[in-house]
């Protein structure tokens, strides 16, 4: 998990360095691109939660961690855990 965490700031890393180098700027102010990647994000995540609400399912916290922790931070989801 740390090595994909590494490899994509170090892909940032030069990236940045070589817009640096040719004297250009990102194609996005920080902001709006950060706020662009929350967008998707929520977007991502929006879809699933509408159709379990549609289908009167229960959105309990067991399921939220089943479905979304994973996706955040990276890792399997709990064995343990079962979505209800």
């Amino acid at each position: 998990m740390l090595k994909t965490y590494g490899l994509s700031l170090g892909a940032g890393v030069l990236v940045g360095g070589i817009y640096a180098l040719m004297g250009v700027n990102s194609p996005a102010p920080p902001l709006i691109a950060l706020l662009g990647l929350l967008g998707m994000q929520i977007g991502e995540h929006i879809i699933p939660l509408c159709k379990r609400l549609k289908n009167c399912q229960p959105v309990t916290l067991a399921w939220f961690r089943h479905e979304y922790a994973p996706r955040v931070i990276d890792t399997p989801p709990p064995s343990d855990d079962k979505a209800s």
